[in-house]
């Protein structure tokens, strides 16, 4: 399975344990699971992580940081995807696109919108989690 992980659902999981932190930390631990990326999400994810309205600890950001960079899988986009609607998500857009994903776990409503330009399905880290991790 493969599947691409929006910032807000990793914002969630660094500042709060819960349900999105689950999610990561169960796609991370899955053999058959690769979380896909790009170069410019993963220079995304460490930007917000390291913002200064987080205040996250140095240790915080460093255990994130070294877990992105290894055990992620980074894929080449083929193509850019224009969402107009948020142009900020279009790289998410564009990685579950290139890299066939099954899933992109978001808590951002602006990706209904987008359902009709992947097959990737658009899905909440709940649902997800109910679906796919039986919880």
């Amino acid at each position: 399975m493969k599947v691409v992980i929006d910032t807000n659902i990793l914002v969630s999981a660094v500042i709060r344990d819960g349900l999105p932190e689950r999610v990561l930390l169960w796609c991370l631990r899955q053999p058959d699971v690769d979380w896909l990326v790009t170069r410019d999400i993963i220079n995304e994810y460490m930007e917000v992580i390291r913002r200064p309205k987080f205040a996250l600890p140095h240790a915080t950001i460093t255990w994130w940081t070294e877990l992105l960079v290894s055990d992620t899988k980074a894929i080449q986009s083929d193509f850019d995807i224009d969402f107009s609607r948020d142009r900020k998500d279009a790289p998410f857009l564009t990685c579950a696109a290139s890299g066939s994903a099954d899933y992109l776990v978001t808590g951002d409503g602006d990706f209904a919108d987008a359902q009709g330009l992947v097959t990737t399905r658009i899905i909440s880290a709940r649902g997800f989690a109910e679906e796919i991790m039986g919880e």
